[in-house]
């Protein structure tokens, strides 16, 4: 059987992972949650909309005349520059989840395949009454419920 993944993750890397992840959020006291609905009903800002807002707001500090008085300018410039670091941030996170959930996929799907060469080993060990094997046989087969004898575990 090959095998690709082969790093380990210590407790103590866990651990300082984590903190580090908890440390992020410390440093981002303003995010929020939405609800599906807020999330719904919102006006979505792509690729396009943001030169459209950047230039909006290049255009109000350029002519302060023309912004209503109800347009906070400065809050404006802080939205645009949240979004613009936020979007930063995240797409260097969407890469690293995206390692994170391959790594994971593989490692599962690594993880099931010993399994399955395991089981099949207690099954056949079993068979032939080795002694032990069939409690472990038993608690193993729970996996494959409704299974008939001509059904293989290794064929799913």
């Amino acid at each position: 059987m090959e095998t690709k993944i082969t790093g380990t993750i210590g407790p103590v890397t866990k651990k300082t992972i984590l903190d580090e992840i908890d440390s992020i959020q410390s440093k981002l006291p303003f995010l929020i949650n939405l609800k599906a609905d807020d999330r719904h009903n919102l006006a979505k800002m792509g690729d396009k909309t943001l030169a459209f807002v950047t230039k909006g707001l290049d255009y109000a500090k350029q002519n302060p005349t023309i912004v209503p008085p109800f347009l906070d300018v400065t809050q404006f410039e802080n939205e645009v520059n949240v979004v613009t670091d936020l979007s930063s941030i995240m797409k260097s996170i969407r890469q690293l989840l995206e390692k994170i959930d391959d790594t994971t996929m593989l490692a599962g799907s690594e993880a099931y395949a010993s399994a399955l060469v395991f089981y099949n080993a207690v099954k056949s060990a079993s068979k032939v009454d080795v002694p032990g094997m069939k409690s472990i046989y038993e608690d193993l087969q729970t996996r494959f419920p409704g299974r008939g004898k001509s059904n293989h575990p290794d064929e799913e």
